[in-house]
């Protein structure tokens, strides 16, 4: 059966799949080998192949820029004008496969970049899954480089040629650097008009700041918890709740005031504790006893002679009193809480996700993006990622050492070729001035 048919058909027995392998199991192991019939066999491969599919999730849009179509499919944005970067169709200045590794590239620095493309058909994520990933590779990533590298879900309504800083977005996803000091992946919901950070940053190791393809993936579930993955390897994970401002079950009343005998100090002064008698007199500094008198130093003409001043080994600074345990302490007060009225159980979920899109501001050029999968399905996203990234992201070191090697062996010839031209300029001068000695010589006589 077709592809498909298969997926059409798990509308219909994707519940029932599982439960039927388990009795269509039982039933063969009934029989002898022997007496399993070809149509036995062929429903059993039907029933585990119809399985597969239904595991698989609904891609919504899938993106790998390996055609020269891929203008058709992606709009540019004016929204800066002069100010905006160009693109081009690059797989960078090395890589394991030219072909297979071609994304968009950042041409140009110190400029702003945008462009979107809009889904086939726009869908909302209640009640399922939303998986959005891609994959990034900072090609000229130095101390000094400077970019944002996230992509964004956008509404259907999206004015593709404005799409800019201003443009609503549902999520914003994403490496963040610049430098060594800024260096997280950005993961932005929005809410009831607001743009929501998050609360502490998901860091990327010294190990994971290089100038590879890496790949980058979101995971937000209908139960309202989350996952980021880094190539493959979970980074952050929780309750959406607790990692973003959204509005909390409940909030301060405020109508709860503080009591006016509440004691909210956890420590006194201890009244047992007493300054020792002449503790104010002992001296910060003390003359050096030490310290003699020059013996060419003459009162009349120098004065009369002091000592130095050294620090006093006996003295403890400024008192202060000993604490203690306040007895009638009861607590930091905290007001009643009462029901947010904008409390909604459920955050994960946007209703109309029609376009996605990349809106920058870049230091330095050369970065390459591709890859990208918005499903409902990790499993189809882990899938798409082994085919299209995987066995090149392996190979890429090799390509990077194979390419520095190339590059600094024509370096050498460079210069090289920038010596010989050199010396015969020098051979040059030398045979004029040759030339010219006769002439002189005749000109002496």
């Amino acid at each position: 059966m077709p592809l498909t048919a298969l997926r059409s058909t798990c509308f219909f027995c994707c519940r029932r799949s599982a439960l039927s392998i388990q009795i269509w199991r039982k039933s063969i192991g009934m029989y002898p080998t022997a007496f399993i019939t070809p149509t036995m066999a062929k429903l059993s491969i039907f029933l585990v192949a119809t399985a597969a599919v239904c595991a698989m999730g609904e891609v919504f849009f899938q993106e790998t820029f390996n055609d020269d179509a891929w203008t058709d499919r992606w709009v540019l944005s004016e929204w800066k004008k002069g100010d905006m970067g160009k693109w081009d169709h690059s797989a960078g200045d090395w890589f394991a496969d030219e072909s297979e590794q071609k994304g968009i590239r950042t041409a140009e620095n110190l400029k702003f970049y945008g462009i979107s493309s809009k889904l086939a058909k726009p869908f909302s994520n209640k009640g399922k899954d939303l998986v959005v990933q891609f994959t990034v590779k900072h090609e000229k990533r130095e101390y000094s480089f400077c970019g944002g590298g996230y992509i964004k879900l956008l509404p259907s309504t999206l004015d593709q040629a404005a799409f800019g800083g201003d443009s609503k977005y549902s999520v914003m996803f994403g490496p963040d650097l610049c430098g060594y000091d800024v260096s997280r992946i950005h993961v932005i919901f929005e809410h009831d008009g607001k743009n929501l950070l998050k609360k502490d940053e998901v860091k990327l190791e010294y190990a994971d700041k290089n100038e590879y393809t890496h790949l980058y993936t979101l995971v937000v579930k209908p139960d309202n918890t989350y996952e980021v993955l880094f190539d493959q390897k979970s980074k952050a994970t929780g309750k959406l709740i607790d990692g973003w401002d959204f509005p909390q079950p409940t909030i301060d009343d405020p109508k709860s005031k503080k009591p006016s005998d509440w004691v909210d100090e956890a420590e006194i002064p201890d009244p047992e504790d007493k300054k020792p008698e002449g503790y104010d007199d002992i001296p910060e500094q003390i003359l050096d006893p030490e310290a003699t008198k020059p013996e060419d130093w003459d009162d009349e003409d120098d004065g009369e002679w002091e000592a130095p001043l050294i620090d006093n080994p006996e003295y403890k600074g400024e008192w202060k009193q000993k604490m203690m345990a306040n007895p009638e302490y009861k607590g930091e007060w905290s007001p009643d809480q009462i029901p947010n009225p904008d409390y909604v159980e459920d955050v994960y979920d946007y209703e109309d996700i029609g376009a996605v899109g990349f809106e920058l501001w870049v230091v330095n050029n050369g970065s390459v993006y591709d890859n990208i999968i918005v499903t409902d399905s990790l499993e189809e996203a882990n899938a798409f990622a082994e085919k299209t990234w995987k066995p090149f992201a392996e190979k890429e070191k090799e390509a990077k050492e194979a390419w520095d090697k190339a590059n600094k062996e024509a370096e050498k010839e460079e210069e090289g070729d920038a010596e010989d031209d050199d010396d015969d300029v020098e051979d040059d001068d030398d045979d004029a001035e040759e030339d010219a000695e006769p002439a002189k010589d005749k000109d002496e006589l």
